[in-house]
């Protein structure tokens, strides 16, 4: 993806940074999104969405430790989304846009709670799950599951 940011910044919405230092914050954010994100909302996405899908049953120890680890990174998100609006800084960036699949799918299960249990998270969630071109990928992903 940040190849694809850097490349091909000027067309569409920029989701980079000129400035140097702004964009060492967003790049700070997307390795926060990879490492400590990440690991706990695809293991809830498994445990809470694939394997119901399937009709297999969830591993309650291992959703819970998943979200012990992602209150704590939503603690720090709370944090950070006090000085701005976005993780990166004042605009929508690509370290929003890696959250966006995984977001998806937790806000149709019990985890959502987590998110909305904290005000600046919340709202953090509500606005770039809304943008225009996320409702648009939500669209061809639903389309897909009714074929």
């Amino acid at each position: 993806m940040r190849f694809i940011t850097h490349n091909y910044h000027k067309l569409g919405t920029e989701l980079v940074f000129e400035v140097p230092k702004q964009q060492g914050i967003a790049a700070t954010w997307i390795d926060v999104e990879d490492h400590q994100f990440n690991p706990p909302a695809e293991q809830l996405r498994q445990e809470l969405v694939d394997k119901t899908k399937k009709g297999l049953t969830m591993n309650k120890e291992l959703v819970a430790e998943a979200e012990a680890k992602l209150v704590k990174v939503l603690d720090v998100y709370e944090e950070r989304l006090t000085h701005s609006k976005y993780l990166g800084g004042d605009r929508f960036t690509s370290a929003d846009l890696s959250h966006l699949p995984n977001l998806y799918y937790l806000m149709g299960t019990p985890v959502k709670r987590l998110f909305e249990e904290r005000p600046n998270v919340s709202a953090w969630c509500r606005h770039i799950l809304s943008r225009p071109a996320w409702i648009k990928v939500v669209e061809m992903v639903e389309k897909n599951k009714a074929v």
